[in-house]
């Protein structure tokens, strides 16, 4: 799969993801999809079951912000933040591509932190 048909297929897939289409969301994973939330320690193993585990998630988000996608080959990683009850969560997605879609994906998710006055004079804030 070319790397344009690849970024457009995961354009689809987080305006899909932002707009509560889990059926469109769900269109770039293999069958046999993996995906790992390493933090947690599970593993969802296939397309249905991860399809069926977002559809039930409690805390269905209210905001959905794409910072930025990279990637070359079969390899492309999406940094974003989703709101869950008011509350952002900062999100890395490493997916993995073969014959077009994504056969592991792998997610980290991190909670926002106050930053420490001590460093204010190296650092800015960014928007």
């Amino acid at each position: 799969m070319e790397e344009e048909q690849i970024r457009e297929a995961l354009n689809a897939h987080w305006q899909a993801s932002a707009a509560g289409d889990v059926n469109a969301e769900h269109d770039i994973y293999d069958d046999d999809a993996i995906c790992d939330y390493p933090q947690s320690g599970e593993r969802i193993l296939g397309r249905n079951n991860l399809q069926a585990l977002r559809s039930h998630h409690p805390g269905k988000p209210s905001g959905f912000n794409v910072r930025r996608i990279v990637g070359k080959g079969n390899l492309w990683i999406t940094e974003y933040t989703i709101t869950y009850q008011g509350r952002p969560a900062f999100t890395v997605s490493i997916m993995e591509f073969s014959n077009g879609k994504v056969v592991h994906e792998t997610q980290y998710f991190a909670d926002p932190f106050e930053a420490p006055a001590w460093r204010s004079q190296w650092v800015q804030q960014m928007a």
